[in-house]
């Protein structure tokens, strides 16, 4: 029931999307809001974040409005920081109540991070439904203390960890954004040569970088390779000098806005193993090479690397043995490999659940009640 002719069928909700502040955190809200507005055009979706400049930017791309409040961590924090930002809760969590009255909110969506506590927090205390969407293995502090509260909790993993009622857990992988899923429409036969793509998160990886330059003086199938690499501002020079130094093929940018057509164009996707990365290689069955973010809280990229890895639908390299050598090995085997590869692209798309937010939105409306409006 999600054709044009029957998105009439579904009556018009007022959203709020609460937290963001990474990629892992908003990406899952922005598909989900998504979904929202193709069930009805009529729908308002509306993000409540601290405002970081990356929310902004990626809100403003998507066409999705942005209120404020303000709030900060506390993980991480000691002595007066952690006070200071427990001062602020008590005024952040009335300005929230004042923004979920103004738009009348039919629903709060939380995606994790420190903003989402109070715009959850004051739906709870309103009575209006609030669900929670939990993208990693081991959950974040401000999910675990809104799971009590919650009416469902939305998790990616079948062994996501953590207190949570089984009566509100529902496994439904974590949301991709159709633009995204949109990639998985370019076929093999497109992508010539082999071409690896690289990415560090918006904000690039440094280590990930040194190690793919000290690589490509050592890279034997150098001549049948290409790289798409995403290295975040502070290294964009310095890799693009060494792509040009050894002559080896590369498009190199700062960060790309169009991750679609550069997952479409991935033989091999070289990358940290964050929750929404994780979701965007199994929904469009990329073999990976995982190196995780080594200070992750909790080490959940490791975790979450872990259930690729274990199924044979990626290979995992940790921060502390990454060297040059061995990744310019990586590049040659996968290179020469495509049984190898043919079979991980497989084992990833078995893990892979594209229709994540349509599955959310669908649970969202039975907890909103009166599902069709006409």
């Amino acid at each position: 029931m999600h054709g044009t002719e029957s998105r009439q069928a579904w009556r018009p909700l007022n959203v709020v999307v609460a937290g963001g502040g990474t990629g892992g955190h908003l990406f899952p809200g922005i598909a989900v809001a998504g979904e929202f507005i193709v069930r009805n055009a009529n729908s308002r979706v509306l993000f409540v974040g601290a405002g970081r400049p990356f929310e902004k930017k990626a809100l403003a791309l998507a066409g999705y409005p942005q209120r404020t409040i303000d709030i900060e961590g506390i993980k991480g924090k000691g002595g007066w920081a952690r006070v200071r930002a427990a001062m602020k809760t008590p005024a952040a969590l009335l300005h929230a109540a004042g923004i979920l009255a103004d738009v009348k909110a039919d629903l709060v969506v939380g995606v994790g991070g420190y903003a989402a506590g109070p715009v959850a927090l004051a739906a709870w205390l309103k009575g209006i439904p609030m669900v929670v969407c939990e993208q990693n293995t081991v959950p974040g502090i401000t999910n675990r203390m809104l799971f009590p509260m919650a009416r469902r909790i939305y998790v990616s993993f079948e062994n996501t960890r953590g207190k949570i009622d089984p009566a509100k857990m529902r496994i439904t992988g974590n949301p991709v954004r159709p633009q995204i899923l949109a990639a998985a429409a370019i076929g093999a036969d497109q992508r010539d040569p082999f071409t690896v793509m690289v990415v560090g998160g918006s904000q690039g990886a440094h280590a990930i970088n040194q190690a793919v330059m000290a690589a490509l003086p050592l890279v034997r199938s150098s001549a049948n390779i290409r790289f798409v690499h995403q290295t975040g501002a502070a290294d964009q020079d310095q890799v693009a000098a060494a792509y040009l130094k050894t002559g080896i093929d590369a498009e190199v940018k700062a960060f790309f806005n169009d991750m679609a057509s550069r997952y479409g164009q991935a033989d091999l996707v070289v990358c940290r193993a964050g929750a929404t990365t994780v979701a965007e290689l199994t929904a469009l069955g990329k073999p990976a090479l995982l190196i995780p973010y080594p200070f992750a809280a909790d080490n959940h990229q490791e975790l979450n690397a872990r259930t690729m890895v274990d199924r044979g639908a990626a290979q995992m390299v940790l921060e502390r043995d990454l060297s040059g050598s061995g990744l310019a090995q990586c590049f040659d085997r996968f290179a020469g490999g495509p049984d190898l590869l043919a079979d991980m692209a497989s084992r990833s798309r078995a893990l892979g659940k594209p229709e994540a937010a349509r599955v959310i939105v669908d649970d969202c409306y039975q907890l909103v009640g009166n599902q069709a409006c006409i």
